[in-house]
């Protein structure tokens, strides 16, 4: 059986790692076995960035919400309640847009919410 070299295999291996750590700091993006562990927490950071995204984009909706809906004389706990009493089924999301960039419209849903 002939004898099997492996340096072509590991190289490459490498290299993959190496483009895929480009732009970290120091050895971190140089040597190769703290290239490896700096790309298993640039993974478990990105993971936990993608779940803490949903939470800040709830957050920033419900703050548009609250100053557009107090412009009106009204609190965002209120608005919502009263919005649930009505069965006016609009997400957070959805009344934030339209409160940024279609101010008329919110404003007929808030006097719809406040008849």
């Amino acid at each position: 059986m002939a004898r099997v070299k492996r340096g072509v295999t590991s190289h490459r291996r490498h290299k993959k790692v190496l483009k895929l750590t480009k732009g970290h700091r120091l050895g971190r993006s140089t040597k190769i076995r703290e290239t490896k562990s700096s790309l298993l927490h640039a993974g478990q950071y990105a993971f936990a960035g993608r779940k803490n995204r949903k939470r800040d984009m709830r957050r920033l909706w419900i703050l548009q919400l609250g100053n557009a809906v107090r412009a009106e004389g009204l609190s965002y706990s209120r608005f919502i309640a009263t919005l649930k009493l009505k069965k006016i089924n609009l997400d957070r999301k959805i009344l934030a847009d339209l409160a940024v960039n279609h101010p008329d419209d919110f404003k007929k849903i808030i006097t719809e919410a406040k008849s």
